[in-house]
């Protein structure tokens, strides 16, 4: 059995002298018995240094961090204190930036069913861009700008390049069969730049596509930026948004390629085919995902011989809903211990009524483990609260930003009467 690799924990982890892993400079020990379990903990200088990678690779403001991956309001303010644009793909999303104190022309407003009120919200608070996913959206545009002087937003159209990712089915977008975009093969996409071109509800300065998610060949996004090339150079417009996408490592079996290398993968490809359009990029994972870890307290473990050891933790789907969506592999280990060797294996579950509410299939312990211990997921940054849910009436952990020593809680854990915030009995 091996140990915890040392690159899947957020870049200020270490060892104390007591044994217990330390993030930024906060002990995980002490952590626990200030705000109780499970909670999410993220590395601050984690974050702030993928941030200025994704700028050093592609520019300032050319770098554009997907919201959806984790969203709360000191991470938008830290995202635009680095020069990053933020994308947002909801109402909901866009009221959170700007409340942190982000200005609305520093966002770009996607979504695939945007509703009149969220268009209106956009056009409204004077969102940078506004990605246009159909023609349906494109009338809803022409209604909106009937009943409304001012001058007519800047939108971009997103293309579906046609290239298939090599990643999960429901998180693979760039493909002919998506609900995303135009479609670039059957002649969509030229038919929306045309009829885009001619309307005086909208200003079209660009074209965007993403071909998915979760995506470790930087290969597949050299595709679509050589597809995506020929056809900005065709329509000739300002702006490009090649999307986001790229992979991290979750478990001691993966690799993928740094921000600098995708940069570099793409800014050669660019170059190559001799794109004239000012190009941009939406990393959302890949800056935060690496930044957390999540820590539970291990309250039962259930040994049935001949099957296998269930190790139930105090969160579970709720906290981290990925396992149970895609079937993704997660690492584990104690935070007293966090590089002893894992001799120890079962399946590490939730408390929720579900047998499916699984974290790690197969997670690996070291043989002391015990009932009371802390246990802890790494690389939990990204897709765990943003999709965390009150599913069996549990409330939401906190979120805590370290560094240098101190911890700042920037969400709270959710109480029982939150659960009744909605209710109107």
């Amino acid at each position: 059995m091996t140990a915890l690799p040392r690159r899947l924990l957020p870049d200020t982890a270490a060892v104390g002298d007591d044994g217990w892993l330390t993030v930024g400079g906060c002990s995980i020990r002490d952590l626990a018995a200030e705000f109780g379990t499970p909670f999410f903990v993220y590395d601050e200088e984690h974050l702030r240094s993928r941030c200025r990678e994704a700028v050093a690779a592609f520019g300032p403001e050319q770098a554009i961090y997907a919201t959806k991956a984790f969203l709360c309001r000191a991470m938008a303010r830290l995202a635009h204190e680095e020069h990053l644009r933020l994308d947002v793909a909801t109402g909901g999303e866009l009221h959170t930036v700007l409340r942190a104190g982000v200005p609305a022309d520093a966002c770009v407003m996607h979504g695939n069913n945007k509703s009149v009120a969220e268009l209106q919200m956009g056009i409204d608070e004077g969102v940078r861009h506004i990605v246009v996913d159909s023609f349906d959206e494109l009338d809803r545009l022409d209604a909106l700008a009937a009943d409304r002087a001012g001058p007519a937003p800047d939108v971009m159209l997103r293309v579906t390049p046609g290239v298939h990712a090599h990643t999960h089915e429901f998180i693979a977008t760039g493909q002919d069969d998506s609900k995303f975009g135009f479609n670039l093969g059957n002649g969509d996409a030229l038919r929306a730049v045309e009829r885009a071109r001619r309307s005086s509800s909208v200003r079209l300065v660009g074209l965007h596509c993403h071909i998915g998610s979760n995506v470790f060949e930087a290969s597949s996004f050299g595709k679509a930026a050589e597809v995506m090339a020929g056809f900005a150079n065709q329509v000739d417009l300002p702006e490009l948004i090649l999307g986001g996408g790229l992979g991290v490592a979750y478990v001691e079996t993966e690799e993928a390629p740094t921000l600098t290398q995708w940069g570099s993968v793409l800014r050669d490809a660019c170059d190559a085919l001799g794109v004239r359009a000012r190009v941009s990029v939406e990393p959302g994972r890949a800056i935060v995902a690496g930044a957390a870890i999540t820590v539970y307290t291990l309250g039962t473990i259930k040994t049935i011989p001949g099957v296998r050891t269930y190790f139930s933790v105090d969160g579970g789907m709720s906290d981290n809903p990925r396992p149970v969506l895609y079937g993704s592999g997660y690492e584990s280990f104690l935070p007293r211990a966090p590089f002893a060797e894992r001799a120890r294996r079962g399946r590490l579950v939730g408390k929720h009524c579900e047998s499916g509410d699984v974290l790690l299939f197969d997670a690996k312990v070291p043989a002391d483990v015990a009932v009371g211990d802390l246990v802890a997921t790494p690389v939990t940054g990204a897709y765990g609260q943003s999709m965390g849910s009150n599913y069996n009436r549990i409330t939401r952990p906190p979120v805590i930003f370290v560094r240098d020593g101190d911890a700042r809680p920037v969400v709270r854990r959710e109480t029982f009467d939150d659960l009744l915030a909605t209710d109107l009995g």
